[in-house]
Formats: structure tokens, C-alpha cells, sequence
């Protein structure tokens, strides 16, 4: 935060994206989108906001890289550290992924002001290992600065993080409660904002504040109209709601116009539900821009919508990399998992694709793999279905999630007590596999999947 942008009388904010600890952790265009979001929100109330990544791969003191490699992804520093407890007899390496712990505590020591509040956020249950050395290490800086954690893990598992994260409070809204939060810690209050519910009036999510802009998050809805057993869309966001088109093209433009971004990465639920109205004319926006861009679709489409037209728009848009939500081919006992799509549904929508232009490169089926009772043998006959369909199959490890439906399935089956530590939810661990699916047998699993 340069002084020059400083409002004197308003509170320091610091938003804090913690460190992961993993056996494994990739920047596949993952940013803290719901953090960034409060950031912009804070900025347009009139806060003095700053921002720390602990996972920014472009860190000062970090050997410069290419941004654009990969269409922005790339992988994180990684430090080995000790196995959590339970996990120590896993025959992988375990690592903090990130910057180093110094660096962060340089960042922290240069900051001037110090903050007023600390916001730090949370994704996956398992990784709050890394959220927690990460409020540690906020707290040694900032002792009397009052912290408040919110995120996916602070929101399915909100007793053990009340419990054990060090926050001097856990929230779990979606950022209602920010405008009361920051007047009880700061004394401060701002001009009123509108309705977070009008998707449409929100300003863009404060992606500027990253070192370097690789890429941008889009979000086109809030809310999934399906009710997959093992998802926790529903629990998260309860109520649809979407932005229109136009908004969505404009803030596109935005980005590619003031910043020069030229990869975007949708992180909707389901991007092409009621195409019709929402990403057909979106689409068709974007081929008119006549910009190249690259798009990808990294949470999966829902391979029912996919159509020969919309196939075709998503082509000429610059789609580039799809990834569609299959899970797995048994079709004929699907319906307790999530019933949305047929074998024959799925075969279209390859064809459409194909026709459209895709390549098998650009086109990946996501499977399951780790689900409860789940067989080697039903995993190798999906990857093979998807194979013989002419697209790629993208091995996907079954995280449980407490509160979704296959829950209960996932806590029976499990050789770990699931419900005692969400460490144990781990989908490096395959918590619910009854079957050999040690990492031997993964290995073989991805080298079939690779097989042309």
C-alpha cells in the first residue's frame, strides 16, 4: 500500500492467503477468490487494504519466471516439513508450500502502519495445518491486532477451528458480517455498500493487488443447481444467483484491457445450466470482441449442456482447456451420486466437441478415484470408456467432505476417524479405500490414463 493511496483515517486491513501443507499442491489457476473479493470491497468502502500471499510464486526472492508459461500455471516452492500426526507413516513427502517463513515475516515487519485487522482465509479442510502456522506467525508480528479466519475450512469444520486455529474469531458467512466486523475491531465505519446479494454491483475482485497477473478467476454465478452427493456446493452456496452476461464480458475487458490478461479460468459450478440466457450471449459477447483470449474451465462443465452450438461458441471464444464433470462411467448406478449425465449424454457431448474443433489434449473427463467401495478394476474401466471416447481421462482423488451426502459413506468405509480430524480427509491418503489404491497402484492408474 503506497502512502499516496493511504486514507488517514480509515483502518489498515491486512487479508492474509495462508500457506498449504500437503503431499502435493500445484497452482492450477487457484486464487483465494472470496478473499480478493472482500479486498475489493473493503478498497471501494474507502480501507487501506494490503495484501500477502504465502503461496505467491512471484516473490521477490524468488528466481523470475515466465507468467505466461502454461497459461499462468505453475508450481509453488515447496519446503519439506514433519508428517502431521496420524499421517506419519505415509511414504511421501510432506511439505509447507510457499514462501519461506522469513520472507513472510520481512513482508510483515515492512508493513507501515501496522494492520488494524487480519483477515486470513482457508480452502481445503486438510490444509489447516498451513492456515494455522500461517496465524501463527501473524500473531507473533501482530500480538494485539484482533484476527479473524474465515474460508471453506472455517466454515464446514467450525468448531475445530474455533478449537485449534489461534483466530481470535471464526466467521462463517460469505462476508455479511465484514461491514459489522470491521466497526466492532476498528471503531470505523464507511459509506454504505450495495447489496452483496446484487452480484452485478460488486466491484471486480481485487486481483490487481498480486504481484504479477497471470491470469483471472471468473465467476458468472454463485450457487449450483445440482445436489452431488460428494459436493459441497450446496452447503457453501445455498442460493443460486447469477450475474448477466454483460457484466461478466465487461469485467473480461477489464482485465485483459487495463492489465494485459489474456488467460481466464471459470470457477463456476455450473457455467453452461440455462445457457439460453446466460453463456450463450456471453460467448457470442466474446467472439464479437474479436479478442484472443484463452479460457479454461478448471471446476468442469456439466457435460448434459453441452450442445453442437454451444460447442461451437465455446471454439471460436478460445476455450482452450475443458475439463468436464463425469466422475465415473457407471452409469447404470450413478443416481445416488449425482445423476447428471447418461452414457449416451456424455458420447454427444464428446462428438459435439469433436466436431467443434477440440482436440483430445484440450478435452479431459474427470474420474473419481478413492470413493467409498470403490474398485482398481472400476477405475480402470472408466479411464477406459474415456479413452475409447477420443478425449483424456483427469484422475481426480475423492476428498470427503463432512455435511454432504456421501459423508456418512465416506465415514464408515474410512480406516481413519474422519470425524475427529479433518486432517484425515486428505485425498492423497485415499481415506475410503478399501481396495489397493496405494500410491503404486495410482501411479499405474496414471500411466494408463496417459496412454494414447
Amino acid at each position: 500500500m503506497s502512502p499516496e493511496a493511504r486514507n488517514s483515517c480509515a483502518p489498515h486491513i491486512l487479508l492474509v492467503n495462508p500457506w498449504i501443507h500437503d503431499f502435493a499442491a500445484y497452482d492450477v489457476w487457484a486464487k483465494p477468490y472470496g478473499l480478493l473479493s472482500l479486498a475489493a470491497l473493503l478498497r471501494a468502502w474507502g480501507a487501506n487494504v494490503t495484501y500477502i500471499d504465502c503461496l505467491d510464486r512471484f516473490h521477490p526472492n524468488l528466481a523470475p519466471t515466465d507468467p505466461s508459461a502454461r497459461h499462468g500455471r505453475g508450481p509453488y516452492l515447496k519446503s519439506s516439513i514433519p508428517h502431521p500426526r496420524g499421517l506419519e507413516k505415509i511414504a511421501r513427502t510432506y511439505s509447507r508450500y510457499g514462501i519461506r517463513p522469513e520472507w513472510l515475516r520481512a513482508d510483515l515487519a515492512a508493513l507501515d502502519p501496522p494492520p488494524d485487522l487480519i483477515l486470513v482465509t482457508s480452502l481445503m479442510t486438510y490444509w489447516y495445518p498451513g492456515v494455522f502456522e500461517t496465524i501463527r506467525e501473524l500473531k507473533a508480528s501482530f500480538s494485539k491486532t484482533p484476527l479473524i479466519l474465515g474460508g471453506i475450512y472455517a466454515r464446514l469444520c467450525t468448531d475445530h477451528a474455533r478449537a485449534y486455529s489461534g483466530a481470535d474469531q471464526v466467521v462463517t458467512d460469505r462476508g455479511q458480517s465484514l461491514w459489522a466486523l470491521v466497526k466492532t475491531h476498528t471503531g470505523w465505519s464507511g459509506a454504505p455498500l450495495a447489496d452483496l446479494d446484487e452480484l452485478d454491483a460488486q466491484p471486480y475482485p481485487a486481483f490487481d493487488l498480486q504481484r504479477r497477473l497471470p491470469y483471472v478467476p471468473l465467476l458468472t454465478a454463485r450457487g449450483c443447481p445440482f445436489d452431488c452427493a460428494y459436493c459441497a456446493a450446496r452447503l457453501l452456496e445455498p442460493v443460486r444467483r447469477r450475474r448477466s452476461p454483460e457484466s461478466v464480458l465487461a469485467e473480461i475487458l477489464f482485465w485483459h484491457e487495463r492489465h494485459g490478461v489474456v488467460d481466464f479460468a471459470f470457477y463456476d459450478d455450473a457455467l453452461l445450466v440455462d445457457a439460453r440466457r446466460h453463456a450463450l450471449p456471453l460467448l457470442e459477447g466474446i467472439v464479437r470482441s474479436k479478442r484472443r483470449l484463452y479460457f479454461h474451465t478448471p471446476n468442469a462443465l456439466h457435460i448434459r449442456e453441452i450442445s453442437a452450438e454451444t460447442a461451437d461458441l465455446m471454439f471460436h471464444a478460445g476455450f482452450h482447456t475443458l475439463r468436464l464433470g463425469l466422475e465415473t462411467t457407471a452409469f447404470e448406478a450413478r443416481e445416488e451420486l449425482d445423476g447428471k449425465v447418461t452414457e449416451e449424454e456424455f458420447r454427444q457431448a464428446v462428438g459435439h466437441l469433436r466436431a467443434a474443433g477440440f482436440v483430445p489434449d484440450q478435452v479431459g473427463a474427470y474420474l473419481l478415484v478413492g470413493l467409498p467401495d470403490q474398485t482398481v478394476a472400476a477405475v480402470e474401466r472408466s479411464i477406459r470408456v474415456v479413452q475409447a471416447a477420443g478425449i483424456t481421462p483427469i484422475l481426480a482423488h475423492y476428498t470427503p467432505i463432512p455435511g454432504t451426502r456421501l459423508w456418512p459413506a465416506a465415514v464408515a468405509a474410512s480406516r481413519y476417524d474422519l470425524a475427529a480430524d479433518p486432517i484425515f480427509t486428505n485425498n492423497a491418503i485415499f481415506p475410503c479405500s478399501r481396495d489397493d489404491f496405494s500410491w503404486p497402484t495410482l501411479s499405474r492408474l496414471k500411466r494408463l490414463a496417459q496412454t494414447k
